[in-house]
């Protein structure tokens, strides 16, 4: 796993109960998101260089455990697999060492300047491939449902 991020719980993103809003999950996980992209070049200074992006299709958040403030929100990132044009990815938060959420994603490499998907550059692929996780975690692919998947 890498440890790329790490960020405090907002007064503001707290609801009536004094919980971490369900919406405000997905705020440390898209920030990790950011610092995984920057970790393999493929951050803000790339689509400014050439105009790639990432463009998220689909995600999944697990919420495990409550989180309250003030608490330290560190999240650590998996590749669970690519191709040339998509990333599959997961995160999972954890405070004081608990794991509190999990999140998982798939992203399209997005051509912005071509309006249409394109393949990552070799050397990204290359690296991501390297990093891609031994295996994957149980709750990865799992589907909203009330009976076990």
């Amino acid at each position: 796993m890498l440890k790329l991020h790490a960020e405090p719980v907002l007064d503001a993103w707290l609801d009536p109960y004094g919980h971490l809003n369900e919406a405000y999950y997905l705020v440390p996980f898209s920030n990790a998101s950011w610092a995984l992209q920057e970790h393999f070049g493929i951050g803000v200074a790339y689509f400014e260089r050439g105009g790639g992006a990432l463009y998220t299709l689909e995600s999944h958040i697990r919420y495990l455990r409550q989180v309250r403030a003030p608490a330290l929100m560190e999240v650590e990132s998996l590749v669970l697999g690519s191709d040339a044009k998509r990333i599959h990815i997961a995160h999972v938060m954890r405070v004081e060492g608990a794991v509190c959420a999990t999140f998982e994603c798939l992203g399209l490499h997005y051509d912005t300047r071509a309006g249409r998907g394109a393949a990552l550059p070799e050397a990204v692929q290359a690296a991501l491939a390297e990093a891609r996780a031994p295996e994957l975690p149980d709750w990865a692919g799992r589907r909203v449902s009330l009976h076990k998947t």
